[in-house]
């Protein structure tokens, strides 16, 4: 947000702050959700152009809402299956442990 946007927010009685602050959530908490959602994006980038959800979803033995909701970082989604849709867009070890070591 630009300075002059925040600075009319505060003369209007607005606090800012992040979204960590707002949900009052711990240091660990807030790291634990970025790791999470590293992911979830991912994901996303790598199943578009190479096949649809419900495709992934047959490879997975899943469903098609699963896979929308681990690729919009939805927190019912394990990181097992995460790490498995990611595997099976042809991602390696090393390519997921890449991405999230960047968080």
């Amino acid at each position: 947000m630009n300075k002059v946007k925040q600075s009319k927010l505060k003369k209007q009685g607005w606090r800012i702050g992040s979204v960590a602050e707002f949900l009052d959530l711990s240091p660990e908490e807030a790291r634990l959700i970025e790791i999470k959602l590293v992911p979830s994006r991912a994901l996303r980038k790598r199943r578009t152009g190479q096949m649809t959800q419900a495709e992934l979803a047959r490879r997975l033995e899943s469903s098609q809402p699963r896979v929308a909701k681990a690729e919009s970082g939805d927190r019912s989604v394990s990181m097992d299956l995460l790490v498995r849709a990611l595997l099976a867009t042809g991602a390696t070890p090393r390519e997921i442990a890449k991405e999230i070591a960047r968080a």
